[in-house]
């Protein structure tokens, strides 16, 4: 148990981030995005900090000279693995229905997750699609939840393509724009964009709680 605890947080961890990027390179990094949004155990996973991170990696010179990263093939590399986790989410949920909804929980599975994403979708549609794209854990379960509602196809395709494609190059570019400059404060960054992206759930969590109150007194 405390070895899987470690792992997750060095997963948050800025040095372990530099580490994993400059060590498993695009391919890991792709692995990495795919499993965030295409396996729904994947909502633990670093996303936005790990393109950032990736970003400067590739604005970054190795001991060789050569940037650690090739942003011209980080770049749609990422694009394609999100895009195909996304549509992957998005027929799993379709050919297995409402069942997550009874799915044991575990460490890797909560319920209130899937709970809120489906939330998302009722209220939202289509612009769920978007809006998931910017907050963890909701990325990785509003495609499933899309899928679940039988959403159009043809539609959610053409807005998780423009939203993983604005996704990417926001986090990606800042970090490689931003490139050596944020290396003397990437831990802080890191854990700023971390409380940022959190925001939306806590926001959604705090809400749920305020409407729960009231409805009860």
């Amino acid at each position: 148990m405390h070895s899987i605890i470690d792992f997750l947080k060095n997963l948050h961890d800025s040095g372990h981030l530099q580490s994993l990027v400059r060590a498993g390179g695009v391919p890991l990094i792709a692995l990495i995005v795919f499993a965030e949004t295409g396996l729904l155990v994947g909502f633990f996973l670093p996303g936005d900090t790990m393109l950032f991170v990736a970003g400067v990696a590739a604005a970054t010179a190795g001991p060789d000279g050569q940037a650690y990263l090739n942003i011209w093939v980080l770049t749609p590399a990422l694009i394609l693995a999100a895009i195909i986790g996304d549509q992957l989410g998005y027929f799993f949920g379709y050919k297995t229905g409402h069942a997550i909804f009874t799915r044991d929980e575990g460490i890797f599975f909560k319920r209130k997750y899937a709970q809120n994403a489906h939330e998302l979708c009722l209220k939202y549609g289509v612009n769920a699609v978007i809006l998931a794209k910017f907050a963890p854990v909701l990325r990785t379960f509003v495609p499933f939840m899309a899928g679940v509602g039988e959403m159009n196809y043809r539609k959610y395709l053409i807005v998780d393509t423009l939203a993983v494609i604005a996704w990417i190059f926001l986090v990606v570019w800042s970090g490689y724009l931003l490139g050596e400059r944020a290396q003397k404060n990437l831990h802080y960054i890191v854990i700023g964009i971390a409380v940022v992206s959190m925001l939306p759930v806590a926001f959604g969590v705090v809400k749920g709680f305020l409407v729960s109150r009231n409805s009860n007194s």
